[in-house]
């Protein structure tokens, strides 16, 4: 296995390098007022970063990986989402990365309550999910093909709500490897999620139900 530089929480930096942007940048664009500036939460290389600022937004990229960030074309600041303190508010907090799916309920509200310090009055959370339906077509073998990346998902295993997989990727001659364990929330588990870090459920960004807007209740 081609290794090179890995994250605290096991992401192959290469492999983020070569992902594209995707729809991601899109559907935050449309979501949010032109111009709008925007904190990202795990950031990463810059995929999304990078794409939101061609289109006229201002963003300030966080992330706890220097690797990560050593890729990053604007402000960055290297931090835990959960120790983050800016003492500055942004019309949009970004929280992608199914980051709000963690396995841990205390990270999880964790991640909401750093959200909503950083958003500013009128402004919005915007953020990714695994919706409940996603957890039910989980197979091994599902995957797909980004950019130049191949990727694959392998060892699917279910215990209750939570769900352990190893996404396989490759691209030419090399691959990695990227354990991982997510948490299925139900509807109900994430308003809950959502109003314990002083945030309301606002609206679907996407039509595939993997986007969601919050506001400050």
């Amino acid at each position: 296995m081609d290794q090179g530089a890995f994250t605290a929480d096991g992401c192959p930096v290469e492999v983020y390098r070569l992902l594209p942007p995707g729809d991601e940048p899109g559907i935050v664009h449309a979501a949010v007022p032109e111009g709008a500036s925007i904190l990202e939460l795990g950031s990463g290389v810059g995929r999304v970063t990078h794409a939101l600022l061609e289109l006229g937004h201002p963003v300030v990229a966080v992330d706890e990986s220097p690797e990560m960030l050593a890729h990053v074309r604007t402000e960055s600041v290297c931090s835990k989402i959960e120790d983050l303190r800016l003492g500055r508010v942004f019309d949009v907090v970004l929280l992608g990365s199914h980051l709000v799916n963690t396995a841990a309920d205390a990270d999880r509200e964790a991640f909401l309550t750093t959200a909503r310090a950083h958003v500013a009055p009128g402004g919005r959370v915007l953020v990714e999910w695994h919706p409940p339906e996603w957890f039910d077509s989980v197979r091994d073998g599902r995957g797909g093909r980004l950019g130049e990346v191949d990727v694959r998902l392998d060892e699917v295993v279910r215990d209750g709500d939570l769900l352990s997989a190893v996404v396989r990727y490759s691209a030419g001659e090399h691959w990695w490897n990227q354990p991982f364990t997510c948490r299925r929330l139900g509807l109900s588990a994430l308003h809950a999620a959502l109003a314990g870090a002083g945030l309301a459920f606002e609206r679907w960004c996407a039509d595939d139900r993997t986007w969601f807007s919050a506001i400050p209740a």
